[in-house]
């Protein structure tokens, strides 16, 4: 995978070694609830706690399908561990969530891999107030939970995108951020932002895979270039900030040689080219879906790269704003975010009370939900083009 994304080194080796045996120790003495944790993150993540040993690790996800394949991959790959190992089918913001909390609620650490990831979701108002209630309220429940718990860290994953924001997706991060803040009074909490996940579940990456497999054409913007990171790297990088990183810290990867911009079309013909096909660069989706009739038997593959125009999309990527503080010296190529507990206790409860009149009256609309935004981030970047990624091949 690594020279699919154009380098031939992991990210944090260095700082896992010169970390490990604190790492090990730590997680051996510990119990572990792991929320989300049967998406692609998530999956990492509790591979990366599975093979320290711990003492208790539960793993919740709503999708049952890719559980039952977690369980699969940690059995063939690591077998079996002395501690308490679970898995459980829920839905975080359902009732029978919190029956589980209430009776099994023990936990040393909780991380929260859950999100709605996409930048399409923001299409429509229906899904929007999903990603609202997955990225900022469950957040916030669970955080309640934990605190009542007695938990000793909470951990949530963030984005890059969360840094001067410019799409729905980005900013609910942001937002939720706000929400980490005023409980972070309450119960240590880190974070971490970070790239695109190389091949991650429902990515345009991991779609190659299927595209193949259903003889369709391979289709990537040429425009974007997106920093990237494996899943084992994503899996590595919220453990680290969980156990090591102070109350408010966000950990983010370092820029070096290793992590640089790479376009997605690059990546497709580098995919490509390692599957044994030449790509073909069609002018159209009618000529790219006519050729694959006859290219694959040729060892060709019709490829359609475009600019991008469709709302949501951010020309570069960030980890961190000229406002934050940094400390780029505690390890070789991680940095950290250092946060003051600064929130407008106002703010957020005015969203949270227009939030939940729109989900009473059971009637909202997009632009209603993206002018708070806008009162919840004045310098918000979001800008409607009119058009989505549903809308293309």
């Amino acid at each position: 995978m690594l020279n699919l994304i154009g380098r031939s080194q992991t990210l944090f080796a260095q700082d896992l070694e010169e970390n490990n045996s604190e790492l090990a120790k730590i997680v051996s003495s510990s119990r572990f609830l792991v929320l989300g944790g049967a998406g692609s993150i998530g999956q990492a993540v509790v591979k990366e706690i599975f093979k320290r040993n711990p003492k208790k690790l539960h793993v919740v996800d709503i999708s049952e399908n890719n559980m039952v394949e977690l369980v699969r991959d940690i059995r063939s790959s690591f077998g079996y561990i002395d501690g308490d190992f679970q898995t459980f089918a829920l839905d975080i913001g359902s009732l029978e969530y919190d029956a589980f909390i209430k009776a099994d609620g023990q936990f040393d650490y909780v991380l929260n891999l859950s999100a709605l990831k996409h930048v399409r979701s923001e299409k429509d108002p229906y899904t929007l107030m999903r990603m609202i209630d997955v990225n900022i309220f469950n957040t916030d429940k669970t955080l309640k939970q934990s605190i009542n718990a007695g938990v000793k860290k909470y951990f949530c994953v963030s984005t890059d995108k969360a840094a001067n924001p410019v799409n729905m997706m980005g900013a609910s991060k942001r937002i939720m951020e706000m929400f980490l803040m005023r409980r972070s009074m309450e119960i240590d909490i880190s974070t971490a932002r970070f790239a695109n996940v190389a091949f991650s579940d429902g990515s345009l990456l991991h779609s190659f895979n299927q595209r193949l497999e259903k003889r369709q054409p391979i289709v990537a913007p040429n425009d974007i270039k997106r920093y990237f990171v494996t899943p084992q790297e994503s899996g590595e990088l919220c453990l680290m900030s969980c156990l090591f990183g102070a109350n408010r810290d966000i950990f983010f990867p370092k820029l070096s040689e290793s992590l640089h911009l790479i376009s997605f079309a690059d990546i497709a013909v580098k995919y490509l080219e390692q599957k044994g096909f030449e790509p073909v660069l069609c002018s159209s989706e009618e000529e790219a879906r006519k050729l694959t009739e006859t290219l694959p038997e040729q060892g060709k593959w019709p490829c359609l790269f475009t600019g991008s125009d469709t709302t949501g999309e951010k020309d570069f990527e960030e980890f961190f704003t000229d406002a934050e503080v940094l400390n780029m010296q505690r390890f070789s190529n991680l940095g950290v975010i250092k946060n003051e507990p600064v929130y407008n206790a106002d703010l957020l409860a005015e969203f949270e009370a227009n939030i939940g009149s729109m989900k009473s009256d059971l009637a909202w609309d997009k632009e209603t939900i993206v002018a708070l935004f806008f009162k919840m981030i004045p310098d918000f970047g979001h800008k409607e083009t009119g058009k989505y990624l549903d809308g293309k091949m």
